[in-house]
């Protein structure tokens, strides 16, 4: 098959069990890129960390952060779709998460807010520690939450939620999907996250290929974890990774190794490189 872009998750899929992202991956995505096909991050994060990544690899691609919420073009800051939760959603997203004392926090495409350092704000803020002051991620520790988006308006593409408690998870969730302007997925264990309706990493692939004018026959998904399988869906060859979601290798067309041993290099190797 003639294959014209990948599409490849980050967490539990390009990048390894310490959030690095191994020589061989490296080499064969250099390899893959060479030969004209597009590589694009898809992931869940929010736009600015998937940024740096992009950089790292070297690779001048659009970028699909937020679960599909947000897509854009970094090297020229060029925004190809956006899709924000509206405000009175928002607030009663927050009014249920907080009236059942939830950790959650959110972000625009370059901006971290949250109420307090826990959970991933603390993770990035420790990892803030380690990078140069381009490369950070700007953490907003708030007080109010629905004050602060009355004042500031940012534009609100993903809210997270986690919590050790999986029975407490479910139940907030529940109660949640009675909003039915809101998706609801999951991306890692002991979490989940908030999008506008509609809004799927699935749904930012049909919409950036009909972009680049690529037929989705031509498009090899690559992921581990519930909120990929809505590009599984979409695109022409699925790849689960070794270490994910039942769910995600039931549905998926090739299972390939784990993120410690080299999975999305290993399936690229096969299916482009051979």
């Amino acid at each position: 098959m003639n294959y014209k872009l990948v599409a490849i998750d980050m967490d539990g899929t390009l990048l390894d069990s310490n959030n690095q992202i191994s020589d061989k991956n490296k080499n064969v995505l250099k390899a893959v890129n060479e030969k004209g096909i597009q590589v694009v991050i898809c992931t869940g994060r929010l736009f600015a960390s998937a940024r740096y990544y992009a950089k790292l690899l070297g690779l001048i691609t659009p970028i699909i952060a937020c679960n599909g919420a947000y897509v854009c073009e970094y090297h020229r800051n060029n925004v190809l779709y956006e899709s924000a939760l509206e405000l009175i959603d928002y607030k009663k997203v927050v009014k249920v998460l907080e009236e059942n004392n939830m950790y959650y926090h959110f972000y625009d495409n370059e901006n971290f807010y949250t109420k307090e350092l826990n959970y991933n704000s603390l993770k990035y803020y420790r990892w803030n520690e380690d990078q140069k002051a381009g490369d950070r991620i700007n953490i907003e520790v708030i007080e109010d939450a629905i004050e602060f988006i009355d004042e500031r308006k940012p534009k609100v593409y993903k809210i997270v939620v986690m919590d050790k408690d999986d029975n407490k998870l479910n139940t907030v969730v529940n109660q949640l999907r009675e909003n039915k302007h809101i998706e609801i997925v999951s991306s890692m264990t002991q979490s989940f996250d908030i999008m506008n309706k509609g809004v799927s990493k699935g749904e930012a692939l049909k919409i950036l290929t009909r972009k680049l004018g690529v037929d989705k026959s031509e498009v090899i998904a690559i992921g581990d974890n519930f909120n990929d399988i809505p590009m599984f869906d979409f695109a022409g060859k699925s790849v689960a990774m070794g270490n994910g979601e039942e769910k995600a290798k039931k549905i998926a067309d090739i299972i390939t190794d784990t993120n410690d041993n080299n999975g999305v290099a290993n399936a690229l190797e096969k299916l482009i490189l051979t």
